[in-house]
């Protein structure tokens, strides 16, 4: 839970962030302001949809399809990251529609800007997920909890 909430919070803000900045067309102080008062909400629904949600259809794949016990935990990680890169993705830019339209009142163009945010923020959050977010998070959470140290 612990990690999931870190990760969650890591990308969850960066793609805050990246999405309005999109929207401005520009980075500054503003979108920086923007970005951050719209992340509870996309924090909160984020963790929603990533602990019921995306990582069950994630893992499942994962375990299902692409990865065998005996697999390398580096594979373990590239499966299940990147399919939950591809559920968050698909579920958050239907949020980020849903809140645009929230904003500007136009909820007849939610479908169209939810197919147009899935690619956008996809080019982003995997690379991001695998060479920043990732990394770093399971770095952080190993120092705080080593494996074989912690009581369960």
């Amino acid at each position: 839970m612990i990690y999931t909430i870190m990760m969650c919070f890591v990308m969850v803000l960066w793609m805050s962030m990246y999405n309005v900045a999109l929207q401005y067309g520009t980075v500054n102080l503003e979108v920086v302001a923007a970005g951050w008062m719209g992340f509870p909400f996309a924090y909160l629904f984020g963790m929603c949809c990533d602990w019921f949600i995306a990582s069950r259809i994630a893992k499942g794949v994962a375990f299902r399809y692409l990865v065998k016990p005996q697999d390398s935990v580096l594979k373990k990680i590239l499966c299940i990251s990147g399919g939950m890169v591809v559920c968050m993705v698909i579920l958050m830019s239907f949020y980020g529609a849903c809140e645009r339209a929230f904003h500007t009142g136009t909820w007849n163009e939610v479908p169209m800007t939810w197919l147009t945010n899935i690619p956008r923020n996809f080019i982003m959050a995997l690379p991001f997920q695998f060479l920043i977010a990732g990394p770093l998070v399971r770095r952080v959470f190993r120092a705080a909890f080593p494996e074989g140290k912690v009581l369960a």
